[in-house]
């Protein structure tokens, strides 16, 4: 009986990520979030929180396991006040001629390499600023990608949810609806119970039967061929006495006939004998028959045939017997199916399947229009958003431009033997770009790291508490703890040993049925939803008294028996030894082949008037004889064939009666003693076969109920998706943009301080050193000298 599959809803493909991708920015990022906080997530501290007021020593705990957010944000909070504070000294400083202010380079063999050194130092930093800068903009870009591709997301793992909630009821449906197959074979099995019951009952006794008729219908297949043979005997044994009367007169006239005509030869055919023209065959000596084949053309017209057919007729009326006595069964049994049909289509409303359903499809419709109304603001915040960490963006990439343009011009427009202050406007530009770099930096500096705080302190913390303890089920863990989530108490609300949230997890992931994961045999009974079991008793009770009777089969009564005792008896051939070695001689006792040979020999020395008689005689020999073979061979052979036929068949006729009749008479027994019993236990097992149906059904329901219905990947799914959007795509772009924005605005720093120092190497100054050398002059009284001073030249 097949049932059919449970159909499985279609599901999209999940959540489309966004178009670029910086695995290794991330990875980065991850890396340096668990270097700031390396602290497993504190499930008890949380939950304790949770349940009541905070104590100094909880709020301690959870300030020490955000002990390395607090750094980092106590860093950057330095850096905010710090670096505004010492650009704006910096900047007084060099007004007033101080901290590299005067236009002044002291001039040393080693200046080259000191500005080689510092030349590669600006263009490496430079370089990881403007890969900081491109990974910024990137995940500025990957972030507003996700932002916009998170609303058809949701859409699309809402409408998987939708067609998973959807299905659940189908498939209920579809169950109760296979009900029809079991109810469809059994009402047909009820209705042919005729032809069904009856034939398996006929079955059962033919086993028992056709091995008696057969050997009964092989006994009179024998006796009527022995009836034919012996038919056969007598009736050629007629014919050839009747043949040997006709023949022995025509013998015995051309007999006289030749003797005259040997008479009226004379000397020369004296000689002759006529001894061939006598019989030498006597058939009427072949035993007769008479006997025998009345005792088997008995057998043949008895009603022996007849009565084997009404055996047959008997075992073939035995489906309509059935049909007719079980017909009220039939009737009670329909009524019970009916119930049991009913029984199974209230199935559904016994599962709360529809609240689910309802409630489920409510909470996403409500869920999805309430963020179909949050869509354009936040697509117009969005764009916002872009379009300021664009423009931070843009602010570390103009200080990189103007480090790239002093990096250009500068060495563009050195010249090697020019004094500092003769040098180039092309240099002079190349440091003033160097100048201006220093001081944008030092304008977006702090802007920068507010910017790149606040993401961090939040993008961070929200990773390592809600992702990071995602991916570990610490989160789940968490969730376990009851009272944690006020009115939520998951052991209450699946009952006393279910399993956790974690565990309800796995098993999604791993597609098990939500009667599995959410153990409802605690809250509904299989057994009991399904139990027909009264149903099946009534229709049990119902065979039970059902008492179905067949007419009497008698295969032989007495006198038939009689009648083939005897006839195996007196249907013994004759001795036909005799009768035999006469049939292998010839019919006459010599050849009137060579008694005509011998006349046409006579007649050719025989005178003109013998001649003419000889030859006629011989003539007519030739005739009869070939006339005689035409008669006698075909009846001889025949009269043969029906002696060898008896004496072989008949050997053993009565030893095959004997054990036809024993093994009748076993089978009468035995269909007397089993015939009851043969219908009672093919009605039962008739019965098994139609509860059958429903036992197979009601195991298959149960599986199907316990293992396809409600198989709730796509709540696993919807919990992925979510982690992906959410962490995968946004917060993982959220912290790849300010970790690339705070890594360019830490490496403002030493673009600060390479650049200034770079950049008196290009600049064109006011002063520079001159080596004047004096005479030394001897006093000639005090024996003095003037050691040589640097003087500046203006």
């Amino acid at each position: 009986m097949e049932l059919g599959n449970v159909s499985q809803p279609a599901y999209g493909p999940g959540p489309e990520p966004p178009g670029s991708s910086t695995p290794g920015l991330v990875g980065m990022v991850h890396g340096f979030l668990r270097l700031v906080q390396p602290n497993a997530l504190p499930a008890e501290l949380i939950a304790e929180l949770g349940r009541e007021e905070s104590s100094r020593e909880q709020v301690q705990e959870l300030l020490r396991y955000e002990l390395g957010f607090l750094v980092c944000a106590a860093i950057g909070l330095l850096f905010i006040i710090l670096v505004p504070l010492v650009g704006c000294c910096f900047c007084c400083c060099r007004c007033c001629g101080n901290c590299g202010g005067r236009m002044y380079q002291k001039q040393g063999r080693r200046s080259g390499c000191r500005r080689r050194a510092l030349y590669a130092s600006v263009l490496l930093v430079s370089a990881v600023l403007l890969a900081g800068d491109v990974c910024a903009f990137i995940s500025n870009s990957r972030l507003s990608q996700a932002v916009s591709g998170t609303f058809p997301n949701v859409n699309a793992t809402a409408g998987d949810l939708r067609a998973y909630l959807a299905s659940i009821p189908e498939q209920i449906n579809f169950i109760a609806a296979s009900s029809d197959v079991p109810l469809g074979r059994a009402n047909a099995s009820l209705q042919s119970i005729g032809p069904t019951l009856g034939g398996v009952i006929i079955s059962g006794i033919r086993r028992s039967v056709n091995e008696a008729v057969g050997s009964l219908q092989s006994l009179l297949g024998v006796m009527g061929t022995l009836a034919a043979a012996f038919g056969g005997i007598n009736s050629t044994s007629r014919r050839l006495e009747e043949l040997q009367s006709d023949y022995s007169q025509w013998l015995a006239g051309l007999r006289a006939t030749i003797n005259r005509t040997l008479q009226d030869c004379g000397q020369p055919c004296g000689d002759v004998s006529l001894g061939s023209l006598e019989f030498k065959a006597n058939f009427s000596a072949i035993p007769s028959v008479e006997q025998q084949l009345k005792a088997l053309e008995d057998v043949s017209g008895s009603n022996l045939v007849a009565n084997l057919e009404k055996v047959n007729r008997t075992l073939n009326e035995t489906p309509d017997k059935v049909h007719e006595q079980s017909r009220d069964v039939v009737t009670k049994t329909q009524g019970q199916l009916g119930q049991i049909r009913q029984a199974i289509s209230n199935m559904p409303e016994r599962l709360p399947v529809k609240n689910l359903e309802s409630s489920g499809v409510a909470f996403l419709d409500n869920a999805t229009s309430t963020l179909e109304e949050y869509r354009e603001p936040v697509t117009a915040f969005e764009k916002l958003r872009w379009s300021v960490c664009a423009l931070l963006c843009c602010m570390v990439l103009l200080v990189v431009i103007c480090n790239v343009f002093g990096l250009v011009l500068g060495p563009l427009g050195l010249e090697a033997a020019a004094l500092p202050t003769e040098r180039g406007c092309l240099s002079n530009a190349g440091g003033n770009f160097f100048m201006a770099g220093v001081g944008f930096s030092f304008l977006f500096s702090w802007l920068l790291m507010l910017v790149v705080l606040v993401p961090f302190v939040l993008g961070g913390n929200i990773y390592m508490l809600f992702c990071q303890s995602l991916q570990n089920q610490q989160l789940f863990q968490l969730l376990d703890t009851p009272g944690l989530i006020p009115g939520f108490n998951l052991s209450q609300v699946l009952g006393e040993g279910s399993t956790n949230i974690s565990e309800l997890y796995r098993q999604c992931r791993d597609d098990a049925a939500l009667w599995q994961t959410l153990h409802l045999d605690q809250w509904v009974s299989l057994d009991e939803l399904l139990n027909i079991s009264q149903y099946t008793a009534e229709i049990s009770t119902a065979f039970e008294k059902v008492n179905i009777t067949l007419s009497p089969i008698s295969l032989l009564n007495q006198s038939h028996k009689d009648l083939l005792l005897k006839a195996s008896r007196l249907g013994q051939p004759p001795d036909f030894a005799r009768s035999l070695a006469q049939l292998d001689q010839n019919v006459t006792r010599g050849s009137l082949q060579d008694l005509a040979a011998e006349l046409e020999l006579l007649a050719e020395k025989a005178g003109a008037g013998a001649k003419q008689d000889l030859e006629d005689g011989a003539r007519k020999l030739r005739e009869l004889d070939r006339e005689m073979n035409v008669s006698f061979s075909r009846l001889l052979q025949n009269l043969k064939e029906d002696i060898y036929l008896v004496e072989r068949r008949a050997g053993g006729l009565q030893a095959q009666t004997n054990a036809t009749l024993q093994k009748v008479e076993q089978t009468q027994a035995s269909l007397g003693r089993e015939t009851a019993s043969i219908i009672r236990n093919e009605t039962r097992a008739f019965l098994q076969q139609l509860l059958g149906f429903f036992e197979t059904y009601v195991a298959w329901a149960k599986s199907s109920l316990t293992r396809e219905v409600a198989r709730c990947k796509p709540v696993a799914r919807t919990l992925d998706s979510v982690e992906a959007m959410a962490c995968d795509y946004i917060l993982d772009s959220v912290n790849a943009f300010w970790f690339s924005l705070g890594w360019c605005t830490f490496l403002l720093l030493p673009s600060i301080i390479l650049a200034v120092r770079l950049a008196k190497f290009y600049r064109r100054m006011d002063s520079t050193d001159v080596y004047e050398t004096e005479v030394l002059e001897m006093a000639r009284t005090l024996n003095s000298f003037q050691i040589p001073r640097v003087a500046a030249r203006k």
